[in-house]
This record gives structure tokens, C-alpha cells and sequence, in this order.
């Protein structure tokens, strides 16, 4: 039988919208979606993707290993689910830095760098899957997953040009390049933070985002 992933809690429940009964069952559903996965990103952060087994997912949960095949058909499922949910997380990012008015595209940058490096160290487990693991998914889902990655280094690419075309940076430098250059700030955080170090997760990502527009500006 075919499976669904599991509903983001940010989802609204389908259904009548006066019956809470419904609407009750619906958020227990999405409480056990989400604990399912976080019980699959502390396995897989732990023991490693390739190392892990469904059945390690189930005892962590405290379940029988049948169980959680209610939610699966294969463990590739969990880490198919668990990439997708941080993506729906970025994503929310990306609209909201979007979508906030009358900032020029450098100041744009900057919130965008911020955001997602306090979103990193918050989640620390689910970024360190996502980025050692990805390629283990199947073509079709890595596919997938890249290219809702190629969404971002567009909007980054396109912000680095606006400000170029505003002699607001370099001109001279290639976009996508200082687009990876800016990506790769954000992501090499994760394997350096430590959550109980001296530096909070606010500074640092103030001094990533600095650091990445400074790169962006360059000799402009």
C-alpha cells in the first residue's frame, strides 16, 4: 500500500471547519507525523543514514517495528520526508525575507544570511542529514530535492545582480559564484557550532551575515 508522507504542522486540517473532533484528530495526526520524524533525524544524526534501520526508528519511538511501517514503505521514505520538511522550513524564509518591503537587495541578502544560519544552529541534526546524506537518495527524489535547492541559489544569484546593476557591488565578479560563496557560509556552520559554546547563535550569524555581504560588495 502506498504510503503518504507525513503533514508539516503548519499545514491546516482538511475538513469541516466547526468540527473539532475532527480538527482534533487531525492534530494528533500531525503530532505523531512529527515525532516520527524527529525520532528518524535523532537516529540518523546519531548512528548515521547508511548505519541506521528501520527498526532502530521504531525503538526509538517505542513502537513495534510493523508499527511505523504504517507510516513507510521504506526507511528512504523518512529521509525523503525529513529533507522535504526543512525545505518547507527555508522556504518560509526565503517568501518572508522576500516579501518585506522597501529594502534595497543588499539588505535583502543580509536578513537572508542571518535567517538561515539561526535556522541552522537551531537545527542542527536535520541540516547535518540533509547535507551528508542527500545523495542517498533515489534519482528521482534527489531531483526533486535539488531542485527546490536551485530556488534559493536563484534568488541569491538575482539579489547579487540587482545589486550589482545598482553599483551597489562588484560588477565585475560572476554572481553565481559569490552565490556559492554566500551558500557556503551558511552551511559550513553546522559542522563548527557548538549549541553550549561561549558564542551565541545570534552573533554568529550576524558576523556570517557580514561577512557574506562584505564578499558580495567586494571592490563596488
Amino acid at each position: 500500500m502506498a504510503k503518504t508522507a507525513p503533514a508539516r504542522a503548519k499545514s491546516s486540517a482538511r475538513g469541516p471547519r466547526n468540527n473539532s473532533s475532527a480538527g482534533g484528530r487531525a492534530r494528533g495526526r500531525k503530532r505523531r507525523d512529527e515525532e516520527v520524524l524527529d525520532a528518524a533525524a535523532r537516529v540518523f544524526a546519531r548512528r548515521g543514514y547508511s548505519d541506521a534501520s528501520v527498526q532502530d526508528v521504531a525503538d526509538e519511538l517505542g513502537i513495534l517495528k510493523g508499527s511505523l511501517y504504517h507510516y513507510i514503505s521504506t526507511k528512504e521514505d523518512l529521509l525523503f520526508w525529513l529533507l522535504e520538511d526543512v525545505h518547507g522550513d527555508v522556504e518560509e524564509i526565503l517568501d518572508e525575507v522576500a516579501a518585506v518591503e522597501d529594502l534595497d537587495p543588499l539588505a535583502r541578502i543580509e536578513l537572508y544570511v542571518h535567517r538561515q544560519v539561526v535556522y541552522n544552529l537551531d537545527n542542527l541534526e536535520r541540516i547535518s542529514i540533509y547535507y551528508h546524506d542527500v545523495d542517498s537518495l533515489s534519482p528521482e527524489r534527489h531531483e526533486t530535492i535539488i531542485s527546490r535547492r536551485r530556488a534559493h541559489e536563484r534568488f541569491i544569484t538575482g539579489l547579487i545582480r540587482e545589486a550589482q546593476a545598482q553599483g551597489l557591488a562588484d560588477a565585475s565578479m560572476d554572481a553565481r559564484i559569490l552565490a556559492n560563496c554566500l551558500f557556503a557560509t551558511i552551511i559550513w556552520t553546522y559542522r563548527w557550532y557548538k549549541p553550549n559554546g561561549r558564542v551565541s547563535r545570534e552573533k554568529i550569524a550576524t558576523h556570517c551575515a557580514s561577512f557574506a555581504l562584505r564578499g558580495v560588495v567586494g571592490q563596488a
